[in-house]
């Protein structure tokens, strides 16, 4: 994890472990989704195999908590591990109101099947 740094790619809706000046193949793909309450929406967690168990999925997701915070969003993640990993740790990671953020993310997903 020495020197690997997270690089928001919002653009292309990811954040992008990086180290050595290149990307380390480890990446978190989310977007941004506005109505009907603007939330950082992780989709999935991508992990090379040669670098699994290496920490760089956990530090991208604290990334993602940090940028949420920074921009006052909350985050609503239908994405397996930022799920399982966000519920371990509850005080680093601010809860998306489940009632219209998720349903909202996910008629997004279904909308634009090709995106991930």
């Amino acid at each position: 994890m020495s020197g690997t740094e997270i690089r928001d790619g919002r653009a292309a809706g990811r954040l992008e472990a990086v180290g050595d000046g290149e990307v380390a193949g480890r990446r978190i793909e989310y977007v941004v989704l506005e109505p009907p309450v603007r939330s950082l929406v992780p989709v999935r967690t991508i992990v090379e195999p040669a670098r699994e168990g290496k920490g760089a999925a956990g530090v991208a997701r604290r990334e993602l908590y940090v940028i949420a915070e920074r921009e006052g969003d909350p985050v609503a993640p239908p994405c397996p591990y930022v799920v399982q990993r966000s519920a371990r740790h509850p005080e680093k990671a601010p809860p998306a109101d489940r009632s219209c953020c998720r349903p909202a993310a996910k008629d997004w997903l279904r909308a634009c099947p090709g995106r991930f």
